[in-house]
């Protein structure tokens, strides 16, 4: 008998800037509709172990979607006659997400997001707080400078290659071999100036460095972030966290992919982050009537855990 995941995918055409996209999604569970973020360059793929996982299923609907251009998103039909290279923008990214939502008719969803997509949570919630319940932030901080470069998408250059590899030293290194690799897949199967696109928001057009203290705090915000992570290291989420009202800051053992390069680890580290979205939330969880737990994980790389508090904020290393 063939075994199946229980992910189920669609496609759903969403109304942004004048254009309209065919967006690819999947979807598994009931309970508060989560979406979830990719980083730069791939796609919902990198969430496919929260979405097979019954323990998050069972009190949230989790949704993974591709932006356009990415995975099976496919770009705006006049994408052959642009004369700029792609870059997404602050504006378009924060415009699109909110349309996705509303394309699916979610009441304020959970959002998370890691890399680009965790530093997006920043904006989303300084201009579209009341759209959303809470942010998970993987992976983020206020301004990530550098990584907008011309090797990334150039023709003397195997673009997947180079781009997956430039990526491999993110993950921890004692991340399971299988789960990096799948990862580098991952970015390998990227369109052409893609990610570099990609990067131009993340690097450039996201400097938030002086709007952190602007959030209102109305909505919780929890950062997560690997000690491995260079591209977003231990301290800029810090720093960011500590301008940031109601928000906490989670520090792992881990990298910049949690979600895809060690979901057991990252399980463990969610967990009770989901449980507090849970309890202010009751009347939305599942009726499945499994209750978030750690149940599965067995990875027992803890390393000491401690609080810093500080302003109604805390620090937690695992």
């Amino acid at each position: 008998m063939n075994t199946h995941d229980p992910i189920v995918g669609r496609y759903v055409y969403v109304q942004c800037e004048g254009k309209t996209y065919r967006t690819y999604y999947e979807e598994h569970g009931e309970g508060i509709p989560m979406v979830c973020l990719h980083t730069a360059g791939t796609d919902g793929r990198q969430y496919r172990h929260q979405l097979c996982d019954p323990d998050i299923s069972s009190n949230f609907r989790v949704i993974a979607f591709d932006m356009p251009w990415h995975g099976k998103s496919i770009p705006p039909a006049d994408f052959h006659l642009m004369e700029d290279e792609y870059k997404l923008t602050t504006k378009f990214y924060c415009e699109f997400i909110v349309a996705f939502c509303r394309a699916l008719d979610l009441r304020k969803p959970v959002l998370m997001g890691q890399s680009m997509g965790g530093n997006i949570c920043l904006a989303l919630a300084l201009r579209y707080e009341n759209e959303f319940s809470a942010f998970i932030a993987l992976e983020a901080c206020d301004y990530s400078p550098g990584w907008w470069i011309d090797p990334l998408h150039h023709p003397h250059i195997h673009g997947g290659e180079v781009v997956a590899t430039s990526v491999f030293g993110l993950m921890a290194p004692q991340s399971p071999d299988d789960y990096r690799w799948e990862t580098w897949w991952y970015y390998a199967q990227g369109g052409p100036g893609i990610f570099k696109g990609d990067l131009y928001f993340y690097s450039v057009d996201s400097d938030f460095r002086d709007q952190c203290q602007k959030i209102s705090g109305k909505v919780p915000i929890y950062f997560l972030t690997g000690e491995y992570d260079f591209a977003c290291t231990p301290e800029m989420t810090q720093r960011t966290a500590e301008k940031v009202k109601n928000s906490e800051c989670i520090i792992f053992g881990g990298g910049h992919f949690p979600t895809s390069e060690d979901p057991v680890k990252f399980k463990e580290v969610v967990t009770p982050v989901l449980k507090k979205i849970l309890s202010a939330d009751p009347e939305r969880r599942g009726q499945g009537g499994n209750a978030l737990s750690g149940r599965g994980v067995s990875d027992s790389r803890s390393v000491g855990r401690s609080e810093r508090p500080g302003e109604g904020r805390k620090v937690i290393e695992f």
